[in-house]
Order: structure tokens, then sequence, then C-alpha cells
């Protein structure tokens, strides 16, 4: 059930179709959804040869920066007629992950737009890997190109078996139980030497809980599953991925599994990830 929605705004140029898409999910769910906007500190000082105007005036923009996509947030909430409210959080840019991250564990899903090269805050991808690795909670990537709201005709399940990838069927079941049906994806990376079919359990699972459920085998490879995944959800019309999101955090540092950061630079449909 999903009863609260955190999101992220970023000032980057996609951030209307992030929280488009993210209000639909809230109306979708009957959901309160919350949007944080982050006030950067400068971490300029002016014995580093920065004037302390030239700090000011870049503290100003910043906080223009946020009080701009806050003010576009509230207003769309309130034509959307949902239950929203928004937060406006001054940290230093070092930091904004981390308590994005820590903010999310108190909602049943948070949304961020994909990072937009050229465009959007450097921070994005940054807070994506904090908000999957630190959260415990599901994490709804956006792409940037997406400009319709939430569908769930076609829901594409990425199932290899692991941790990771259960964890993210669970988190997804409110969208799987309203979806018109779920195809199971597994990647077959190496030639099947037994009549077991992979996700055949999962597929059972799922019809339990009323999911219109069938399995899809597709070739892959090791090095370049995340294209396989996303050339089948573009040829199938999905709307919407599931998959595991792969890797670990040491301190501060954020390593991501190969075919999540390739996910995560070419996604071209919403996708949702647990770790």
């Amino acid at each position: 059930m999903i009863k609260d929605i955190l999101v992220n705004l970023s000032y980057g140029t996609s951030q209307d179709g992030v929280s488009n898409y993210a209000l639909s999910v809230a109306e979708t769910f009957g959901a309160h959804i919350v949007g944080t906007a982050f006030v950067y500190y400068s971490v300029m000082a002016s014995g580093d040869g920065f004037s302390a105007n030239f700090i000011r005036a870049q503290q100003a923009e910043a906080q223009e920066r946020a009080e701009s996509v806050a003010a576009a947030f509230d207003e769309a909430t309130r034509r959307a007629g949902v239950s929203a409210e928004t937060r406006r959080i001054e940290a230093g840019i070092g930091d904004v992950p981390t308590q994005f991250a820590h903010i999310a564990r108190r909602f049943d899903l948070s949304v961020i737009g994909q990072f937009e090269r050229d465009r959007g805050h450097p921070t994005t991808n940054i807070v994506i890997e904090a908000a999957l690795f630190e959260s415990g909670r599901p994490v709804l990537i956006v792409p940037f190109i997406q400009k319709d709201r939430l569908k769930l005709d076609h829901v594409l399940v990425c199932w290899d078996g692991s941790r990771a990838a259960a964890r993210a069927v669970a988190d997804a079941m409110p969208f799987l139980t309203r979806s018109g049906k779920a195809s199971i994806v597994v990647a077959d990376i190496q030639s099947a030497k037994s009549a077991d079919l992979p996700g055949a359990d999962i597929a059972t699972h799922l019809t339990r809980h009323g999911v219109n459920a069938t399995i899809e085998r597709i070739p892959g490879s090791k090095i370049d599953v995340s294209n396989t995944i996303l050339s089948y959800a573009a040829d199938a019309g999905a709307d919407l991925i599931v998959m595991g999101g792969y890797g670990h955090s040491r301190l501060r540092e954020f390593i991501l599994g190969g075919t999540t950061r390739g996910m995560l630079a070419s996604m071209t449909k919403p996708t949702l990830m647990s770790h």
C-alpha cells in the first residue's frame, strides 16, 4: 500500500515531467505527496579568493532556484487537488544525498528524475544512489523525456532470482496488482541446460496476488543487460520497469553494478528500483 510519497524537486528542465508523473502516482493510490526543494549552501569561502558579495549572490541564486521549483510544485499540487506539502531545506551540497535518503526512510516511495546531462543538477545521480542504498525504500526514477502520466497497462519485471529482484517485486506489488499485465523478463545470458524455466516460481507468486503474469526469456549478454532490457521494453510498449538495484555503498562512496548504471544512464521508461 502506498500512502505517502517523497519527490525530489530539482531545478533541471525535466522537473515538470517528474512532478506531473509523481502527482499521477499519488492520485492513483490516494497518497499524500511531499516535495523537497533543497537550498544548496555555498562551499566557497572568502579566504579562497571569492568576495563576500560573490558568495552572497551565489546563495541568493540557490535560494531563488529552490523557491521557483517549490512554488511550481505547490501550484501543480493545487491544480491536481492531491494532499501535498512542500519543504524547503537548506543543506551543504555534499550533504543533500544523505539527507534525502534519511527523509525517504519515512515514506513508502521516493520519486527522483533521471539526471539530464548538461541541464540537470550534478547531485541528481548521487541522490538516486543514496536513496537506493540508504533509504531502505523503493525509488521510482522518471526519465527526463517522460511526458505521460502513470500508466500500468504493461509492467515489465526484470527477474534474475536475486535478493534485490525479490525486494523490487515486493515493493512494486501495489503497481503490479493494478497492471493490465506483467511480463517477467529473464535475460538468457547462457544456454539453458535444463528444462527449468527461470521465473516460473515468481510468476506463480504474482498470479496468486491476482497479477496477469507471463514469462519472457530474452537473449542477452553479461556485458549489455541494460540495453537488452531497454530494447525489449520499447518493443513491448512497457509502461513501467521493475528491477533490483545492484551495487553497494561504502561510507560516502556509492558503487553501482553495471546493469544499474546502464539503466540510470539510458532509461526511457519509468523504473522502480529496490536494493
